[in-house]
């Protein structure tokens, strides 16, 4: 958070083996629902920040099922229709955190002879795996977190299915940062502050992801199956 120059009204998501978002306020948040922990952040801010155990192994594993690398999965979601045709990846592998469902294993739901494709089973990752991050994101702001602009880090931010799907889904700015190692950059900032008695400012480089057309009808399908297959 430090080191990707955080201000109030920013969201990060990070999509690695897991998956956090995280959003600079002023004062703490609570969350009965447990979706939601409040953490102090090392400038006094803080840090309201939830997890999900699955993230971008969620298109590895698909991809892997597919025999396609991560390029040619990008292409098959790129050219699947939203929503996958109904088709919809719950993507709990490991069990899942958020929701709080640990024994819970991974389910592709709505498969039919006609929609069961490679196409619609690339895109149904991507959507999946975004779906439960979002999941977080909302949580946040109905917790009345400012979030006026996302930005994306981690393995899959760097997707170009991510880049086109994400924009469907939510519709707030978006913005990848360029790849860094931003932890080791944070431990320096705190260094640099505890010797100068301020932080310092490093410019911030990355592109804005282009928006595109709204898709509610992604989240209702995801949030819809979850309830069918797993009653939360």
């Amino acid at each position: 958070a430090l080191a990707l120059g955080l201000d109030v009204g920013d969201a990060v998501l990070s999509m690695g083996t897991s998956g956090t978002v995280y959003a600079k306020v002023a004062v703490p948040v609570h969350d009965n629902s447990g979706i939601v922990s409040s953490y102090a952040d090392a400038s006094g801010y803080h840090l309201p920040l939830s997890a999900t155990l699955n993230a971008a192994r969620d298109i590895d594993v698909i991809a892997k099922l597919l025999g396609r690398d991560h390029g040619e999965v990008a292409y098959l979601a790129s050219v699947a229709p939203p929503g996958c045709e109904g088709v919809t990846l719950l993507p709990y592998f490991e069990g899942e955190r958020t929701p709080n469902l640990p024994s819970a294993r991974a389910t592709l739901y709505g498969m039919n002879l006609g929609n069961t494709t490679p196409h619609n089973i690339a895109r149904a990752a991507v959507e999946g795996m975004l779906c439960a991050q979002v999941v977080m994101l909302e949580a946040t702001m109905e917790l009345g977190v400012p979030v006026d602009k996302l930005l994306i880090i981690g393995g899959a931010a760097r997707s170009q299915a991510v880049r086109e799907i994400l924009p469907q889904i939510v519709q707030v700015p978006i913005f990848a940062p360029e790849p860094g190692e931003y932890v080791a950059r944070g431990a320096a900032m705190q260094a640099g502050a505890t010797l100068l008695g301020t932080f310092p400012e490093w410019g911030q480089e990355g592109e804005a992801i282009a928006p595109q057309e709204h898709h509610p009808d992604i989240m209702e399908q995801h949030l819809a199956a979850r309830k069918k297959v797993y009653g939360v």
